[in-house]
């Protein structure tokens, strides 16, 4: 087989992590950039892109005619045929043809995918999912996202907008979601909802050592992994109340689907894995048809970090 390479870019809203594949489907080099989603505009971004990808070439020594196609997550709704950016809320992006732009800088071939899709498309054909052929994944961070494998292929639904399950209306009642919507899974059980909840306990006069950690944002998750060790009663409260609706959310979508397997990834997963899924599945049957849930597994997603990246690679490979 002829040498060849891969380039996989997870681009979020402040970061472009970046690794390169080896024909073996191998991660040889790898490589992770700050960028500012506030900035003046697409450029912004694609130049940080541009850098990671020159960089990365520059370092792994590799010959970049040997370089195959360069593949890309983003958040938001993307035109996964066309590579355009329709919208995304985390990076200045609307209506980007990101796909065009970049076969330009590189003259190699360009795909562009919706990053929770292409997470749960890598751990489908690389990670926690392989052998499953139906799969409903959530992954928690920042937002909520989700993804859907049916009958072994990735659902995306019209125009490519599905599994959008952050914006699952579980309270309408609620707190208020950044989507514009009240009680969403995200508004509860994401990071924006878990520091949303907190920020709210402290603001009532409850101390929390996560004060700090929320002050100008949304925590970090090794900081919400101290405070659980420390007993923090707010964070507690936070973790369980997230957990609640996803245990609420999880079971909605097994009696709509009836999938083969649940999975759960993302950075707050990848942190608080284990803690995670012992509070849903202590709930999760509450919610849902015990002859629907009997065949059902539910566990955490196994590629961490690099799940997008997978993704990316799969979609290179036509492996939808």
């Amino acid at each position: 087989m002829a040498e060849s390479y891969n380039i996989c870019l997870d681009v979020g809203g402040t970061k472009v992590l970046g690794a390169i594949f080896n024909e073996k489907d191998q991660i040889i080099h790898r490589l992770k950039k700050r960028s500012k989603s506030g900035g003046e505009g697409s450029a912004d971004v694609e130049k940080v892109i541009i850098s990671v990808v020159e960089e990365m070439i520059k370092e792994s020594g590799i010959d970049r005619k040997k370089v195959n196609a360069v593949a890309s997550c983003a958040p938001g709704v993307i035109d996964q045929e066309k590579g355009i950016v329709l919208f995304t809320p985390n990076l200045p992006w609307r209506d980007y043809d990101i796909a065009s732009a970049m076969r330009k800088k590189f003259g190699v071939p360009f795909y562009v995918g919706n990053d929770v899709n292409l997470g749960v498309l890598g751990e489908y054909h690389f990670g926690a999912g392989k052998g499953y052929k139906n799969i409903v994944g959530f992954f928690v961070g920042t937002g909520m996202g989700g993804g859907l494998i049916l009958n072994g292929k990735l659902f995306t639904g019209n125009q490519f907008k599905a599994a959008e399950y952050g914006h699952m209306i579980l309270d309408p009642e609620g707190p208020l979601c950044n989507c514009g919507q009240r009680g969403c899974l995200e508004a509860f059980s994401s990071k924006q909802g878990m520091t949303a909840y907190m920020r709210q306990q402290i603001s009532r006069g409850r101390e929390s050592v996560m004060a700090d950690a929320i002050k100008d944002g949304v925590f970090r998750s090794k900081k919400l992994v101290k405070a659980l060790e420390a007993g923090d009663q707010v964070a507690m409260e936070a973790v369980d109340r997230a957990c609640h609706w996803l245990a609420v959310a999880t079971g909605n979508l097994i009696n709509t689907i009836s999938p083969d397997l649940v999975l759960y990834g993302g950075g707050v997963i990848e942190a608080l894995g284990d803690t995670f899924l012992k509070k849903i599945l202590a709930e999760v049957d509450r919610y849902c048809m015990p002859t629907i849930r009997s065949t059902v597994e539910i566990k955490t997603a196994s590629l961490g970090d690099d799940s997008i990246l997978y993704g990316d690679l799969a979609m290179i490979k036509g492996l939808g």
